[in-house]
């Protein structure tokens, strides 16, 4: 994990590591593309739809290179990371957050759905991995995997997106165990209850709001930048010894039961 010539100079856990994050367009993704910049990362993000990269905007400041790829196509996903790790001048960090889900009764749920979500959230983050290791070739590496408090504990109407995160977590331990002997770390966090745009409206939701703050030990909802702070140190060489683990960023919500 040394610097390149296109790295800038820089201090932080990742200085002069070469990152590519996922689903960096907004939520959890761009805060932890913002954190890996911060900590002196160079950043490339794969996203579905092109990123607002305007002189200044926090887009230009934050990634250096990014490509457009629906993570449910796997030729796709494929070219973005060879081409971002092409452009990077080599390839330190992947992060594996993009995702989609689907909410629907599981008698409703179509197979066509279903496979959907799988798509995406499990053989997406399988191929773009597979393709993430072999930029690392045998000179070491971290992959982050963004699993869910859904890998743990069962979620009516979210069967898919369940089954999803819970593949997450047996993807992640199956590839550190085979990559490790090449040097190449792979551990997942699964978060818990994020405010973001897409727990909206359960924020909304006063009564069900305070009921899952009444759950948490740390009493609040977590932030996007609760997550990236906590990906941020298993990329880095803090965790330098750490493998196979599945981090629960969730104020202590899956420490009760």
């Amino acid at each position: 994990m040394t610097a390149t010539a296109t790295t800038p100079a820089g201090r932080g856990l990742l200085a002069g590591m070469r990152a590519i994050v996922t689903g960096a367009s907004r939520g959890i993704g761009a805060a932890i593309a913002r954190r890996l910049a911060a900590e002196g990362a160079v950043v490339g993000a794969i996203t579905r739809a092109p990123l607002d990269r305007r002189p200044g905007s926090v887009v230009e400041r934050t990634i250096r290179a990014g490509r457009c790829a629906d993570l449910g196509d796997a030729a796709a996903t494929r070219a973005a990371v060879e081409a971002l790790a092409a452009e990077l001048g080599g390839l330190d960090v992947l992060v594996n957050n993009a995702g989609t889900t689907v909410r629907a009764d599981a008698l409703a749920l179509s197979p066509e759905a279903f496979d959907r979500v799988l798509g995406v959230n499990l053989r997406g983050a399988f191929v773009a991995a597979q393709a993430a290791a072999r930029a690392m070739g045998d000179g070491g590496g971290a992959i982050v995997n963004v699993a869910s408090l859904s890998a743990r504990f069962g979620i009516r109407r979210g069967a898919a997106y369940g089954a999803s995160k819970g593949g997450i977590v047996q993807l992640t331990k199956a590839l550190a165990l085979e990559w490790g002997p090449r040097g190449i770390r792979v551990n997942a966090v699964a978060p818990g209850y994020i405010a973001t745009d897409l727990t909206g409206p359960l924020l909304a939701d006063e009564r069900r709001r305070r009921a899952i703050e009444a759950r948490i030990p740390l009493g609040r909802w977590g932030t996007p930048d609760d997550v990236a702070g906590a990906v941020a140190l298993l990329c880095s060489p803090l965790a330098a010894y750490v493998s196979g683990e599945v981090l629960f960023v969730d104020g202590g919500y899956s420490a009760d039961g």
